[in-house]
Protein backbone atom coordinates (compact mmCIF):
# COMPACT_ATOMS: atom_id res chain seq x y z
CA UNK A 1 0.00 0.00 0.00
CA UNK A 2 2.47 2.47 0.79
CA UNK A 3 4.50 1.77 -2.52
CA UNK A 4 1.28 2.03 -4.30
CA UNK A 5 0.63 5.71 -2.63
CA UNK A 6 4.38 6.67 -3.07
CA UNK A 7 3.66 5.84 -7.07
CA UNK A 8 0.65 8.06 -7.14
CA UNK A 9 2.44 10.98 -5.33
CA UNK A 10 5.37 10.81 -7.39
CA UNK A 11 3.28 10.47 -10.80
CA UNK A 12 0.62 13.85 -9.61
CA UNK A 13 3.87 15.71 -8.73
CA UNK A 14 5.45 15.28 -11.74
CA UNK A 15 2.17 16.17 -13.77
CA UNK A 16 1.62 19.42 -11.46
CA UNK A 17 5.11 19.98 -12.67
CA UNK A 18 4.64 19.36 -16.41
CA UNK A 19 1.69 21.88 -16.85
CA UNK A 20 4.41 24.57 -15.65
CA UNK A 21 7.23 24.02 -17.19
CA UNK A 22 6.34 22.16 -19.94
CA UNK A 23 9.18 19.34 -19.34
CA UNK A 24 9.00 18.70 -16.00
CA UNK A 25 7.21 15.01 -16.13
CA UNK A 26 9.54 13.01 -17.30
CA UNK A 27 12.77 15.13 -15.12
CA UNK A 28 10.65 14.52 -12.30
CA UNK A 29 9.08 11.07 -12.59
CA UNK A 30 11.73 9.15 -13.92
CA UNK A 31 14.65 9.38 -10.96
CA UNK A 32 11.22 8.93 -8.19
CA UNK A 33 10.69 5.61 -9.98
CA UNK A 34 13.75 4.65 -9.71
CA UNK A 35 13.47 3.89 -5.83
CA UNK A 36 10.30 1.76 -6.90
CA UNK A 37 11.17 -0.05 -10.41
CA UNK A 38 13.61 -1.40 -12.16
CA UNK A 39 15.33 0.94 -14.78
CA UNK A 40 13.85 -0.55 -17.49
CA UNK A 41 10.53 -0.63 -15.99
CA UNK A 42 10.87 2.94 -14.27
CA UNK A 43 11.63 3.89 -18.18
CA UNK A 44 8.76 2.66 -19.77
CA UNK A 45 5.80 3.54 -17.44
CA UNK A 46 7.64 7.61 -17.93
CA UNK A 47 7.59 6.80 -21.56
CA UNK A 48 4.22 5.64 -21.77
CA UNK A 49 2.39 8.23 -19.53
CA UNK A 50 4.66 10.95 -21.36
CA UNK A 51 2.49 10.16 -24.40
CA UNK A 52 -0.75 10.15 -22.99
CA UNK A 53 0.28 13.68 -22.08
CA UNK A 54 1.89 14.97 -24.98
CA UNK A 55 -1.05 13.44 -27.16
CA UNK A 56 -3.59 15.59 -24.91
CA UNK A 57 -2.51 18.26 -24.89
CA UNK A 58 -1.28 18.72 -28.61
CA UNK A 59 -4.63 18.94 -30.12
CA UNK A 60 -4.84 22.27 -28.49
CA UNK A 61 -1.83 23.90 -29.43
CA UNK A 62 -1.15 21.96 -33.21
CA UNK A 63 -1.35 25.23 -35.10
CA UNK A 64 1.67 26.98 -33.84
CA UNK A 65 4.40 23.68 -34.04
CA UNK A 66 7.23 24.96 -36.06
CA UNK A 67 7.81 21.99 -38.74
CA UNK A 68 10.93 22.69 -40.27
CA UNK A 69 12.47 22.52 -36.49
CA UNK A 70 10.29 19.38 -35.61
CA UNK A 71 11.57 17.93 -38.95
CA UNK A 72 15.53 18.69 -37.54
CA UNK A 73 15.06 17.21 -34.23
CA UNK A 74 13.20 14.03 -35.96
CA UNK A 75 16.00 13.41 -38.33
CA UNK A 76 18.45 13.79 -35.60
CA UNK A 77 17.28 11.77 -33.01
CA UNK A 78 16.59 8.41 -35.40
CA UNK A 79 20.82 8.56 -35.01
CA UNK A 80 20.56 8.63 -31.40
CA UNK A 81 17.68 6.26 -30.21
CA UNK A 82 20.33 3.19 -30.68
CA UNK A 83 23.22 4.19 -28.90
CA UNK A 84 20.72 5.30 -26.13
CA UNK A 85 19.05 1.76 -26.20
CA UNK A 86 23.23 0.00 -26.20
CA UNK A 87 23.34 2.09 -22.83
CA UNK A 88 20.29 0.92 -21.26
CA UNK A 89 20.97 -2.82 -22.19
CA UNK A 90 24.56 -2.34 -21.35
CA UNK A 91 25.03 -0.16 -17.79
CA UNK A 92 24.46 -2.11 -14.56
CA UNK A 93 21.66 -0.35 -11.91
CA UNK A 94 23.86 1.24 -9.65
CA UNK A 95 25.94 3.13 -12.52
CA UNK A 96 22.46 4.15 -14.35
CA UNK A 97 21.21 5.99 -11.28
CA UNK A 98 24.60 7.68 -10.59
CA UNK A 99 24.45 9.01 -14.07
CA UNK A 100 21.04 10.60 -13.85
CA UNK A 101 21.92 12.24 -10.64
CA UNK A 102 24.84 13.81 -12.23
CA UNK A 103 22.43 14.85 -15.64
CA UNK A 104 19.91 16.25 -13.41
CA UNK A 105 22.53 18.15 -10.84
CA UNK A 106 23.96 19.84 -14.09
CA UNK A 107 20.98 20.11 -15.78
CA UNK A 108 19.70 22.55 -12.22
CA UNK A 109 23.63 23.95 -12.56
CA UNK A 110 23.31 25.59 -16.23
CA UNK A 111 19.61 26.75 -15.60
CA UNK A 112 20.80 28.54 -12.34
CA UNK A 113 23.38 30.44 -14.27
CA UNK A 114 21.59 31.07 -17.76
CA UNK A 115 23.35 29.11 -19.85
CA UNK A 116 23.05 29.64 -23.26
CA UNK A 117 23.75 28.39 -26.79
CA UNK A 118 22.60 30.06 -30.12
CA UNK A 119 20.23 28.18 -32.16
CA UNK A 120 21.33 26.80 -35.59
CA UNK A 121 20.23 24.59 -38.01
CA UNK A 122 23.04 22.32 -37.25
CA UNK A 123 22.36 22.56 -33.39
CA UNK A 124 19.19 21.53 -34.24
CA UNK A 125 19.82 18.18 -35.40
CA UNK A 126 22.35 17.60 -32.67
CA UNK A 127 19.84 18.55 -29.91
CA UNK A 128 17.51 16.20 -31.31
CA UNK A 129 20.39 13.68 -31.37
CA UNK A 130 21.06 13.65 -27.54
CA UNK A 131 17.42 14.21 -26.94
CA UNK A 132 16.65 10.58 -28.36
CA UNK A 133 19.71 9.03 -27.30
CA UNK A 134 18.19 10.43 -23.72
CA UNK A 135 14.93 9.05 -24.36
CA UNK A 136 15.79 5.54 -24.98
CA UNK A 137 18.51 5.17 -22.28
CA UNK A 138 16.98 7.11 -19.35
CA UNK A 139 13.46 8.55 -20.82
CA UNK A 140 14.11 11.72 -20.09
CA UNK A 141 14.44 13.95 -23.81
CA UNK A 142 13.41 17.26 -22.02
CA UNK A 143 16.91 18.40 -20.66
CA UNK A 144 18.67 18.85 -24.09
CA UNK A 145 15.89 20.70 -25.23
CA UNK A 146 15.31 22.53 -22.34
CA UNK A 147 18.82 24.04 -22.30
CA UNK A 148 18.57 24.52 -26.12
CA UNK A 149 15.35 26.89 -25.87
CA UNK A 150 16.43 28.76 -22.75
CA UNK A 151 18.94 30.69 -25.24
CA UNK A 152 16.83 31.25 -27.99
CA UNK A 153 13.86 34.04 -29.01
CA UNK A 154 11.40 31.72 -30.84
CA UNK A 155 8.21 32.54 -29.59
CA UNK A 156 7.71 30.27 -26.32
CA UNK A 157 4.01 28.79 -27.60
CA UNK A 158 6.06 27.69 -30.65
CA UNK A 159 8.13 26.36 -28.60
CA UNK A 160 5.60 24.00 -26.46
CA UNK A 161 3.55 22.94 -29.38
CA UNK A 162 7.15 22.09 -31.41
CA UNK A 163 8.40 20.31 -28.31
CA UNK A 164 5.29 18.20 -27.41
CA UNK A 165 4.82 16.72 -30.99
CA UNK A 166 8.53 16.38 -31.34
CA UNK A 167 7.93 14.05 -27.25
CA UNK A 168 4.98 12.04 -29.53
CA UNK A 169 7.67 10.92 -32.24
CA UNK A 170 10.34 10.17 -30.07
CA UNK A 171 8.30 8.47 -27.30
CA UNK A 172 6.81 6.23 -29.51
CA UNK A 173 10.39 5.58 -31.30
CA UNK A 174 11.54 4.56 -27.82
CA UNK A 175 8.83 2.50 -26.67
CA UNK A 176 8.56 0.65 -29.68
CA UNK A 177 12.47 0.08 -29.98
CA UNK A 178 12.58 -0.79 -26.12
CA UNK A 179 9.52 -2.91 -26.38
CA UNK A 180 10.97 -4.84 -29.46
CA UNK A 181 14.69 -5.12 -27.87
CA UNK A 182 14.62 -4.98 -24.12
CA UNK A 183 11.36 -6.51 -23.90
CA UNK A 184 8.38 -5.36 -21.60
CA UNK A 185 5.89 -6.59 -18.58
CA UNK A 186 2.48 -6.62 -17.43
CA UNK A 187 3.60 -4.84 -14.50
CA UNK A 188 4.66 -1.73 -16.61
CA UNK A 189 1.14 -1.72 -18.83
CA UNK A 190 -0.76 -1.93 -15.28
CA UNK A 191 1.07 0.36 -13.17
CA UNK A 192 0.57 2.89 -15.88
CA UNK A 193 -2.92 2.67 -16.52
CA UNK A 194 -3.67 2.90 -13.03
CA UNK A 195 -1.44 6.11 -13.01
CA UNK A 196 -3.19 7.54 -16.23
CA UNK A 197 -6.39 9.46 -13.73
CA UNK A 198 -3.77 10.94 -11.25
CA UNK A 199 -2.01 11.79 -14.62
CA UNK A 200 -5.15 14.43 -15.47
CA UNK A 201 -5.48 15.32 -12.39
CA UNK A 202 -2.45 16.27 -12.07
CA UNK A 203 -2.33 18.31 -15.25
CA UNK A 204 -5.90 19.92 -13.99
CA UNK A 205 -4.35 21.50 -10.78
CA UNK A 206 -0.93 22.46 -12.22
CA UNK A 207 -3.49 24.56 -14.50
CA UNK A 208 -5.53 25.97 -11.58
CA UNK A 209 -1.36 26.64 -10.04
CA UNK A 210 0.25 28.22 -13.25
CA UNK A 211 -3.07 30.80 -13.07
CA UNK A 212 -2.58 31.70 -9.50
CA UNK A 213 1.47 31.36 -8.69
CA UNK A 214 4.25 34.15 -9.74
CA UNK A 215 6.14 32.16 -12.70
CA UNK A 216 9.16 32.76 -10.48
CA UNK A 217 7.95 30.91 -8.04
CA UNK A 218 7.56 28.05 -9.92
CA UNK A 219 11.04 28.24 -11.37
CA UNK A 220 12.62 28.55 -7.84
CA UNK A 221 11.07 25.27 -7.37
CA UNK A 222 11.70 23.62 -9.78
CA UNK A 223 15.39 24.08 -9.21
CA UNK A 224 14.75 22.61 -5.45
CA UNK A 225 13.29 19.66 -6.73
CA UNK A 226 15.78 18.73 -9.75
CA UNK A 227 18.66 19.70 -7.23
CA UNK A 228 17.21 17.30 -4.52
CA UNK A 229 16.34 14.51 -6.96
CA UNK A 230 19.33 14.81 -8.16
CA UNK A 231 21.55 14.93 -4.21
CA UNK A 232 19.06 11.92 -3.46
CA UNK A 233 20.01 9.75 -6.37
CA UNK A 234 23.87 10.49 -5.97
CA UNK A 235 24.31 9.90 -2.10
CA UNK A 236 21.98 6.47 -2.62
CA UNK A 237 24.29 5.64 -5.21
CA UNK A 238 27.49 6.17 -4.16
CA UNK A 239 26.38 4.56 -0.81
CA UNK A 240 26.12 1.36 -2.72
CA UNK A 241 29.12 1.43 -4.78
Amino acid sequence: MDSILIFFTIILAASILQTSTGFGFSIMATPFLLILFLPQEAIQINIILSLVISASLIVKIRRDIDFMLLKRFTAGSIAGVPFGLLILLSVDINTFTLGVSILLLALTALLVFKFKVKATRQRDYVVGGISGLLTTSIGMPGPPLLLYFTGTDAEKGKIRATTLAFYLFIYFVSLLTQIIFAGTSERIWTSSLYAIPIVFLGLLIGQMLFKRLNQRIFRIVTYILLSGTGLYLLVDSLIKL
